[in-house]
């Protein structure tokens, strides 16, 4: 087999390599069934077994209260961005958006084809480089939209935004989902693509209150109404089931190794190093604010765009993958999910020390 190398990619990312044996064992065979994971029927008694378990992992590993459903939607979190409006957005009501990146601000951007928005906050005003602490939320908004992890630019909430009581809260937790524990109940629904923390690309989780569900719009096309995919169990089409069957494969990863406490202590510890070198480097600096870092992608420059491109080759030469930062930022991000090993950081941290040696001066 070719030797795997350091994958930095923010996502489609790096899975457990224990996941990727033991799919790959069953890709001919599922169990003893004699047929694939690929070629099951999602109505099949192998695959409703496969599924009805990832969900009961999603409920365990989460901390899913019994009045939330679980949902495995298609369409990825950008599906989101509109869906969600138009189930719960009308032309005469504001809905609060919470404006802390590019996903965050494409979110709202969806949302005024269906009605009015307000931004309570924004960090646009330093290129997203900060979580914003001074808001400006409506009276009695549809409901307030955050996203918990901001991929491009490397900031993270640190907790849960200071929502006023009684209103409903919409995370999208595409790149931070199960990397540390979370609240559910403190929110009306939370949504995520799995190609980061959960699995493959091809399928969205999606946990939301029963409550909420039944107050979507009834005029909507069928698909596009979650009431339809609730009552149906994710099964009104055919769900993504190879997707479903590896996000219950990382699950039991995440179980066995002490469940989210365990996880969000480990990568505390991951990006603590990286920070740690970063922090005292004479050559490459973090761009996020220090109280906004985000644990899942750490973006950081030389302040020399060419010095940057000549670490990216010199890294890629070297082993590592997808450290080139978005345009928008520009430099450098090591995205370190839940899966990337810690030796990788290690690694990392040592090239990045070696490099600075030779490209600074004495």
């Amino acid at each position: 087999m070719t030797q795997r190398i350091w994958n930095f990619s923010a996502g489609p990312a790096v899975l457990p390599e224990s996941v990727l044996e033991e799919a790959g064992r069953n890709l001919l065979s599922l169990g003893n069934s004699g047929i694939g994971i690929l070629e099951h029927s999602h109505r099949g008694k192998a695959f409703l077994a496969v599924y009805e378990e990832t969900e009961a992992l999603v409920r365990e590993v989460g901390g899913v209260p019994a009045d939330y459903k679980v949902l495995f939607l298609q369409g990825g979190a950008s599906t989101q961005f509109f869906q969600i409006p138009m189930n719960f957005l009308t032309s005469d009501r504001t809905a609060d958006y919470l404006v802390t990146g590019s996903w965050s601000e494409k979110a709202e951007e969806e949302a005024r084809r269906f009605g009015i928005t307000n931004v309570a906050c924004s960090s646009q005003d330093k290129n997203y480089s900060y979580i914003p602490s001074q808001f400006s939320f409506s009276e009695k908004p549809a409901y307030v939209h955050y996203t918990s992890n901001n991929t491009i630019f490397g900031t993270q909430w640190p907790g849960l935004p200071p929502v006023p009581a009684g209103l409903d809260l919409i995370c999208d937790a595409s790149s931070d989902i199960f990397s540390r524990p979370i609240d559910v109940s403190k929110h009306a629904m939370i949504y995520a693509g799995a190609q980061k923390n959960l699995g493959p690309s091809g399928v969205t989780l999606v946990l939301m209150r029963n409550e909420l569900i039944e107050r979507g719009a009834k005029n909507l096309p069928t698909m596009l109404q979650y009431r339809t995919h609730a009552k149906n169990d994710s099964m009104y089409n055919t769900p993504p089931t190879f997707a479903i069957y590896l996000v219950g494969l990382v699950l039991k990863w995440i179980k066995q190794g002490g469940g989210l406490s365990a996880i969000g202590e480990r990568n505390q510890r991951k990006a603590g190093k990286l920070y740690a070198f970063l922090d005292q480097s004479k050559l490459f600096k973090p761009t996020a604010a220090k109280e906004s870092r985000s644990l899942m992608n750490v973006t950081f420059v030389t302040g020399d765009a060419d010095v940057d491109a000549k670490f990216c080759s010199a890294a890629t030469k070297a082993g590592f993958d997808g450290l080139k930062g978005h345009r928008s930022v520009g430099g450098m991000r090591a995205s370190i999910y839940n899966a990337f090993p810690e030796a990788g950081v290690d690694a990392l941290v040592d090239f990045l020390k070696k490099f600075e040696a030779d490209n600074t001066k004495a």
